[in-house]
């Protein structure tokens, strides 16, 4: 299965450097421009799937990319939501100790597990055609994380994926999945 992950347009909480966690989020203007320069790039690629995080800023984001894929309906799905942030949802990361993670906030196992169990569930049902993901920083770093057979504590090691950024992977049944592209841009340039 050839796996297409991206990320969300820029929100206006992004901006304002808000943690949204499970909060809908609003893409900003550059985040709308964003989406369309990626559904321009995505427009001749053969999509025969698409899931989507059900928070606005991937759904907006992957509503974007369907106009060129009418026939593909959208999957809204919470297991591509982002990380479950608990109290920290709504603060201004400046404000955030890293280091310090409360009891309340949605451990990197728990994204991990989601991420498997439906990476394992779309493989079972597309083996041999093209799906695409739109999710956030966090679940696609877990996703990855699985794909690339890291352990939930390695997540951070991941670089964090770009608004809009586009990675690819060929996805196997032996879980010797292949990287094609990862974290790339070019589009917005």
């Amino acid at each position: 299965m050839k796996l297409i992950l991206t990320r969300h347009g820029e929100t206006i909480e992004n901006q304002k450097r808000i943690m949204q966690g499970h909060l809908p989020g609003h893409l900003s203007k550059q985040g709308i421009e964003q989406a369309k320069k990626l559904a321009l790039r995505l427009k001749d690629e053969k999509i025969d799937a698409i899931y989507s995080s059900d928070l606005a800023r991937a759904a907006d984001t992957a509503r974007e990319i369907a106009e060129y894929h009418k026939k593909i309906p959208i999957n809204f799905v919470q297991e591509l939501r982002e990380t479950n942030l608990g109290s920290l949802t709504g603060k201004c990361s400046k404000y955030i100790d890293f280091d310090y993670r409360p009891d309340d906030v949605e451990s990197t196992a728990s994204m991990q597990k989601r991420t498997k169990k439906l990476l394992d569930k779309v493989y079972n049902k597309y083996p041999d055609k093209t799906v695409l993901f739109v999710g956030h920083n966090g679940i696609n770093k877990a996703l990855i994380s699985v794909i690339l057979n890291k352990p939930a504590k390695d997540m951070d090691e991941i670089e964090s994926q770009l608004n809009t950024s586009i990675s690819i992977f060929e996805i196997k049944e032996d879980k010797k999945h292949i990287v094609h592209l990862m974290n790339c841009t070019k589009h917005l340039e």
